[in-house]
């Protein structure tokens, strides 16, 4: 009985929220989109719904996992040695450098 008590409760916080952001959405796209873009229209609560539902499946994905996805990446942070983290911080996933080139050695040609 709890169980269920605690399922339903969770499910009318979730439609709660989901109404909400639809209301926060509808409200921010009639106050800035019609200014700034012109030719658009005000929208309505369901397509506010529709655009945040859309949103959430071409940006977001519905897992709700986010940031540092359980601590996975940290938890990697924490295993490497001190050469290791100083590597990844000088060629880090935003620059692909050759090893040879982080460890000053050049390549043969």
């Amino acid at each position: 009985m709890r169980r269920k008590l605690r399922f339903l409760g969770m499910a009318v916080l979730f439609l709660v929220a989901a109404a909400a952001l639809g209301a926060v959405v509808m409200v921010l796209w009639n106050a800035v989109v019609p200014a700034l873009v012109a030719g658009a229209r005000p929208i309505d609560y369901l397509h506010a719904l529709g655009l945040l539902i859309l949103s959430r499946i071409l940006f977001g994905g519905f897992r709700g996992r986010g940031g540092w996805h359980g601590r996975r990446h940290f938890a990697k942070w924490e295993t490497m040695t001190p050469q290791e983290r100083e590597q990844f911080l000088r060629c880090g996933p935003w620059e692909r450098r050759s090893r040879e080139q982080v460890s000053g050695v050049q390549e043969r040609t």
